[in-house]
C-alpha cells in the first residue's frame, strides 16, 4: 500500500479497535479514518471522538444507524422467523452488514483505498464484514489485523495498549468479549469457554435480571402487528427504536430472553456464548402466535423451512445476496395478512401466549368446537381417512401377500 493512503476502520472504542488505529499507522503509514456505528449500544459515543483522535485517527464519523438497523435488518429477520440452530436470535449477525455498509459508503466518500475491521480470524464477524464489502465495493482492499499481526490473545492486546498509554475497557482479570446493540447483548470468553461452567448471571447480565429475581407476579403485554411488523405496545404506537426499548425494559424486568448455547461457527469450530435478548424474545414469540392464527397450514410449514435457511444466510454474513433478497420477497408475501394483536404473559423468564386476535384469523370456533355444530359433517372424515391412508393400506396388503409366499419382507 502506497504511503498516506486512506483506510476506513470500523471503530467501536473497544479493546480490538482501540489498538488497531496505532497498529495501522505503524505498519502501513496510512491515514486512518474511524467510523463508529450507533446501533443502540446504550453507551455515549461522543467520547470516542477524543479517543479516536488521541490514538491516531485523522477523523471519526459517528453514525446513528438505529432506526435503519431495525427496519431494514431486524424486522425482515423477525418476519422470517429466522433463528439460528433453534436458539440464537442473530443479534450480532445482522448488525454487521449495516455497519459494513456504512463503512463502505464513507470509504467511497473519502476516497479511501481500503477498509479495516477488528474481527478475529476465528470468528464469524470477519466473514460478515468482508462479504458486505465484496458485495457493495469489491475494489476496496480489506485489512484484517487479527489475521496478520503478532498479537495472539486478548492479554497481548492489553499489553500492547498499556505500552502506548491507550485506555481500554477491560482487564486481564475480567475480559469477557461482549457485543451490544439495541437487539441484544452477547457474552463470550473467560469462564464461558468451558461449556460445563454455569454462567454467573449475577455478574454477566446487563439488560435483565436473572429469572429468579424477577417479580413474583406476572406482567402482561399486548403487541399489535401490521403485516408482520410490530407497531404498538399496550395500545400505544411507537417508532421502531422506542418500541424495542420498551420491550427490552419489560422483558428485562421479568428475566425474559436469556440464551446459553454452544453454536456452530461458520469457520468450523464450536463456540459457547450467552445472549440477552429481552425485547426480541417477546417479539419472536408474539409474532409466531399471530402467524399460527393467520397463516394457512401449507404456507406456515413451508415458511418454517425458509426460516432455517434465512437464519443461515444471516449468520453466515450473506445478507447482500440474491437468495436472501428472494427469500425476503417470499416472506413479505406471507405477511400480508399477519395483522392483529397478541397478548403475552411474562413471568420469571417465561414468555407465554395469553390471547391473540386478528380480522384475518383463520380460526373458526364453529368448526373447532367440541359442542354441537351445523357446519361440519363428521361422517366426511371416514372417506378422507380412507383415501389418505390408501398408500399405507396397499403397501401392507403387498407385504402380507409376499409373506404368505415365503418372500422376504422389504
Amino acid at each position: 500500500m502506497s504511503q498516506k493512503e486512506k483506510v476506513v476502520l470500523a471503530y467501536s472504542g473497544g479493546l480490538d479497535t482501540s489498538i488497531i488505529i496505532p497498529w495501522l499507522k505503524e505498519n502501513y503509514d496510512c491515514e486512518v479514518i474511524a467510523m463508529a456505528a450507533d446501533v443502540g449500544q446504550g453507551e455515549e459515543l461522543e467520547p470516542l471522538n477524543e479517543k479516536a483522535i488521541k490514538t491516531g485517527a485523522s477523523k471519526i464519523y459517528i453514525e446513528d444507524l438505529k432506526e435503519e438497523f431495525i427496519t431494514d435488518f431486524i424486522y425482515p429477520t423477525l418476519k422470517a422467523g429466522a433463528v439460528y440452530e433453534g436458539k440464537y436470535l442473530l443479534g450480532t449477525s445482522f448488525a454487521r452488514p449495516i455497519i459494513a455498509k456504512r463503512m463502505v459508503e464513507i470509504a467511497l466518500k473519502e476516497g479511501a483505498t481500503a477498509v479495516a475491521h477488528g474481527a478475529t480470524g476465528k470468528g464469524n464477524d470477519q466473514v460478515r464484514f468482508e462479504l458486505t464489502v465484496k458485495a457493495l465495493a469489491p475494489h476496496l482492499k480489506i485489512i484484517a489485523p487479527w489475521r496478520i499481526w503478532d498479537i495472539k490473545s486478548r492479554e497481548d492486546e492489553i499489553d500492547y495498549a498499556q505500552q502506548r498509554n491507550i485506555p481500554v475497557p477491560v482487564t486481564k482479570k475480567d475480559n469477557y468479549s461482549m457485543d451490544r446493540n439495541l437487539w441484544h447483548l452477547s457474552h463470550e470468553g473467560s469462564d464461558l469457554e468451558d461449556p460445563w461452567n454455569e454462567p454467573r448471571y449475577d455478574k454477566l447480565l446487563k439488560m435483565m435480571v436473572p429469572p429468579e429475581k424477577a417479580p413474583d407476579t406476572p406482567a402482561y403485554v399486548e403487541i399489535y402487528f401490521e403485516k408482520g411488523i410490530p407497531k404498538k405496545v399496550n395500545g400505544k404506537e411507537y417508532g421502531p427504536v422506542q418500541l424495542i426499548e420498551v420491550l427490552n425494559r419489560l422483558g428485562g424486568e421479568n428475566g425474559i430472553g436469556i440464551v446459553d448455547m454452544v453454536e456452530n461457527r461458520l469457520v468450523g469450530m464450536k463456540s459457547r456464548g450467552v445472549y440477552e435478548t429481552p425485547g426480541g424474545t417477546i417479539l419472536y414469540a408474539a409474532h409466531r402466535e399471530l402467524e399460527l392464527l393467520c397463516l394457512d397450514r401449507d404456507t406456515l410449514h413451508y415458511k418454517d423451512l425458509v426460516a432455517q435457511r434465512f437464519a443461515e444466510l444471516v449468520y453466515f454474513g450473506q445478507w447482500y445476496t440474491p437468495l436472501r433478497e428472494a427469500l425476503s420477497a417470499f416472506v413479505d408475501s406471507t405477511q400480508q395478512n399477519v395483522t392483529g394483536t397478541v397478548r403475552m404473559k411474562l413471568y420469571k423468564g417465561n414468555c407465554m401466549p395469553a390471547g391473540s386476535k386478528s380480522e384475518y384469523s383463520l380460526y373458526s370456533e364453529e368448526l373447532s368446537t367440541f359442542g354441537r355444530d351445523e357446519v361440519y359433517n363428521q361422517k366426511d372424515a371416514e372417506g378422507f381417512i380412507n383415501l389418505f391412508g390408501l398408500p399405507m393400506k396397499v403397501r401392507s396388503l403387498m407385504m402380507n401377500k409376499n409373506d404368505s409366499k415365503g418372500c422376504t419382507k422389504p
